[in-house]
């Protein structure tokens, strides 16, 4: 071969190789058709995207069980020269407790209420019968008849804490269900003799949230939302306090509906004394007695010392005052007092816890 033909040889081979190496990287990597490029995240291992942090599946369980409640009333305008009357309704929230048709709500949601409505999350809408209800807690218990109820989600000890998720479901402002959600900031004790310590939450209730759920990460019910707090501004107006809204918590909410559907109403026993801890030694330090009550009669006195009940050891006031509520007015019960360094032993007749009562046990 020539010298020339032996340098169009050697030329050759590196422009057909380049061909060949252009014609397989047009082949595996399309993107070169269009210009756009070699995309080196080919090299690189794929990526791996977190699963999305949600709590929609608790929500799933948990929400279609809430509904939104229309309470009507009948009222008269008093304007000068025309009396007549006129509807008033009032928005609220709700939850199903059971398949058979129970249903939670604030007492103040249908408080004098001519008729009651219950709109489900599938768009059913029911007329309820209202079962009872308990001013302590306000709290109410209604009745719905219809098939295919979605309960909500329950534990007999929800054991909440405080630092844990929760989330607010309701019907604020008529807008639509609405889930709000925060951390417990403080719990309640869910004693039956509880009156006013709820638990507490920064979770966002409006207008219209009254009655409905409290819900943990899981969907599981802890409460019975309630209300926000308000205080009075420099004006002497009432204002709501951002952060600190309440509910009645699940265990003592249960309770009460169990009460009403048996007996129509919540019953409590009552002595009619307050008391206090005394730091360092055992019983509880009566501060009053109320004139004319249980403990009155049986002869009780400011400054003794209760020291046990029915032989059980006084341990702390909140817990005496459960003891006496969960007893069954007319029930006789045994205390033992300590007066002047004397032990004296009293019979009492527990009387019946009414709401005017409720500073006392």
């Amino acid at each position: 071969m020539t010298l020339f033909g032996r340098i169009f040889v050697a030329l050759l081979k590196p422009i057909l190789l380049g061909v060949v190496v252009a014609a397989i990287l047009l082949l595996f990597f399309p993107e070169f058709r269009q210009g756009a490029g070699l995309n080196l995240n080919f090299f690189k291992p794929s990526q791996v995207i977190p699963p999305r942090l949600s709590y929609y599946d608790a929500l799933e369980q948990s929400a279609p069980a809430v509904v939104n409640i229309y309470s009507i009333s009948l009222e008269n305008s008093n304007r000068l020269f025309r009396n007549r009357a006129y509807e008033r309704t009032s928005l609220g929230s709700g939850v199903i407790m059971s398949d058979d048709g129970y249903l939670m709500t604030c007492y103040h949601v249908i408080k004098n209420a001519d008729s009651i409505y219950v709109a489900l999350q599938d768009s059913r809408l029911l007329q309820a019968q209202l079962i009872g209800f308990d001013e302590i807690t306000d709290l109410a218990v209604l009745r719905v008849f219809a098939e295919d109820l979605h309960v909500i989600p329950q534990m007999e000890e929800p054991d909440l804490r405080v630092g844990d998720v929760v989330m607010a479901i309701g019907n604020p402002l008529d807008l639509g269900q609405t889930i709000t959600s925060g951390i417990v900031s403080r719990t309640g004790r869910n004693g039956f003799s509880n009156f006013f310590d709820f638990v507490q939450t920064d979770a966002v209730l409006n207008p219209g949230n009254s009655g409905g759920a409290l819900v943990d990460s899981n969907g599981y019910l802890v409460g019975i939302t309630n209300a926000n707090f308000k205080t009075l501004d420099n004006r002497r107006r009432v204002t709501n306090v951002d952060g600190v809204n309440f509910a009645v918590p699940y265990t003592l909410a249960r309770r009460v509906m169990e009460e009403i559907i048996s007996n129509g109403k919540v019953t409590r026993g009552q002595l009619g004394f307050s008391g206090s801890e005394i730091r360092g030694s055992r019983g509880i330090v009566v501060d009053a007695v109320l004139s004319n009550s249980p403990a009155d009669t049986a002869g009780l006195k400011v400054n003794d010392i209760l020291l046990s009940i029915n032989g059980v050891e006084v341990q702390s006031a909140s817990k005496t005052l459960d003891m006496i509520a969960e007893t069954l007015p007319g029930s006789e019960i045994v205390l033992m007092v300590s007066r002047d360094d004397e032990t004296i032993r009293m019979t009492v007749v527990v009387g019946e816890l009414i709401p005017q009562m409720i500073a006392r046990g």
